[in-house]
């Protein structure tokens, strides 16, 4: 096969970074969508970005957290034209085996308020190597149409 049929016949691959996220620190995306899969990088618990400030965590507890990331996540799907009823897949990371409990909690409260027609698959394990002072980080793989 020729080079400009294997260009013409791929998907192209669109960069996904909403005005609220800053721009990652290295050669990476917040989400990507290629054809009908987006893919949502792993995001944390950072305010809206601020011009000439540096990311902010939502505040120190695992909810304020949680709801930031979940509002940022959300925010990378609406970019690339998906919903959480698009989302197949989270996975989420935890920095303490004791917050399974309350992110349950917080989980069930959000995603009952989205009104899903079916909740993704997801998986939550511990993960220590997050930025001090972050609680938790949630990636997403969404199919659409």
């Amino acid at each position: 096969m020729s080079e400009s049929a294997q260009t013409t016949g791929t998907t192209p691959k669109t960069a996904l970074t909403p005005s609220t996220h800053t721009a990652p620190p290295a050669k990476f995306s917040h989400g990507v969508r290629k054809g009908n899969i987006l893919q949502v990088a792993g995001q944390v618990g950072f305010l809206p970005a601020v011009e000439g400030r540096p990311p902010t965590p939502a505040g120190p507890s695992l909810r304020e957290q949680t709801l930031q990331t979940l509002a940022n996540v959300k925010a990378i799907l609406e970019e690339g034209g998906a919903s959480w009823d698009d989302v197949m897949m989270m996975r989420v990371y935890l920095t303490d085996t004791g917050h399974f409990a309350e992110l349950n909690e917080i989980y069930n409260a959000y995603f009952e308020e989205q009104r899903l027609q079916a909740p993704p698959a997801a998986r939550t394990t511990v993960y220590v190597g997050l930025p001090k002072g972050l609680l938790i980080e949630i990636d997403a793989l969404a199919v659409l149409g």
